[in-house]
């Protein structure tokens, strides 16, 4: 390692504090490279990622929070399944930990939960940034670059489940019906899922970037020349692919965020469930978009999360 990126590398060591330590590089097989861990209780550990796949200087760093099982070890003779649970707007790695008390609904599960950071705006997308592509590209960061060096290195196995809540919920709804079969179940949770207004929901289309003051032609390309690009990423358009697994969808109406999600979740169920979906609705007339509702929301999905990766 060069001698100015090992002393970075020290420095950051000592501003996060005595409880980070320098770990090798992920595999040579994988984009991302683990710059640091954190070890933030028993149960949480904090892991540093970099990736040419990250917008930034020398590929950034985003962290992925670790909520850890019983028994869980780096060099554990077992692998465990993996619950991946995606942020949304104006969130990071830390917010269904800090927010969410996800720590305490999953306390004893058998499953690693992962909490990837991303930004507020990244739309769970690899962005189209006027044809040429490149960074940043979430989905080779996240679906590449973050599962390779959990399954290589922190004993995550094969069997996954993905939730979310609002932009998050976008992501885990497009991954799921994007990659069939990486995924054994979805959930969101006052999600995103229909972008474009497909669905005939009022107002509209959502314009993806904004949330970090970014040109949201950036994401998806603009929506006249690029419809195939926000057919792609758009829930509502892929609900023929949501049909083999078991899906959880909340919403409510309880404020004005909350009243926009409506008009696009009902249609979405609707559509599920007439493409012959398994589909779980949680419609609760009073629920506002806000952790309040989240919390409860995400103890309601995960029996149906857990028992899909057998946990």
């Amino acid at each position: 390692m060069p001698a100015p990126r090992r002393a970075a590398l020290l420095v950051l060591a000592v501003l996060l504090g005595a409880a980070v330590f320098l770990v090798p590089p992920a595999p040579a097989s994988a984009t991302g490279i683990v710059r640091w861990e954190n070890r933030v209780s028993d149960r949480i550990l904090d892991i540093g990622i970099s990736s040419p796949n990250l917008e930034g200087p020398d590929w950034s760093v985003k962290v992925v929070r670790l909520l850890l099982p019983p028994g869980w070890s780096k060099d554990a003779n077992r692998t465990w399944p993996t619950v991946w649970v995606l942020h949304g707007g104006f969130d990071d790695h830390k917010s269904w930990s800090d927010k969410g008390d996800l720590a305490a609904l999953t306390a004893g599960r058998d499953a690693i939960f992962v909490l990837p950071e991303t930004s507020w705006c990244s739309a769970y997308t690899d962005w189209y940034n006027g044809g040429a592509w490149g960074a940043p590209a979430w989905e080779k960061y996240l679906l590449g670059d973050v599962r390779t060096v959990l399954e290589s290195t922190y004993r995550a196995n094969t069997t996954r489940a993905v939730a979310g809540n609002s932009m998050g919920g976008l992501g885990a709804m497009k991954f799921a019906a994007k990659y069939q079969g990486m995924f054994r179940s979805a959930a969101s949770f006052s999600g995103n899922v229909d972008p474009l207004h497909a669905s005939g929901a009022p107002e509209g289309p959502d314009l993806p970037g904004q949330g970090c003051a970014a040109d949201w032609r950036r994401v998806w390309g603009d929506l006249t020349d690029q419809a195939d690009i926000w057919r792609a990423n758009n829930p509502y358009s892929q609900v023929d692919k949501l049909t083999g697994i078991p899906l959880f969808v909340s919403y409510g109406q309880g404020d004005g965020v909350e009243a926009k999600v409506y008009q696009q979740n009902f249609r979405f169920v609707d559509a599920l469930q007439g493409a012959g979906a398994q589909v779980d609705e949680r419609y609760v007339p009073g629920q506002g978009h806000n952790w309040d509702a989240w919390k409860i929301q995400m103890g309601n999905a995960l029996p149906m999360l857990l028992s899909s990766v057998g946990a």
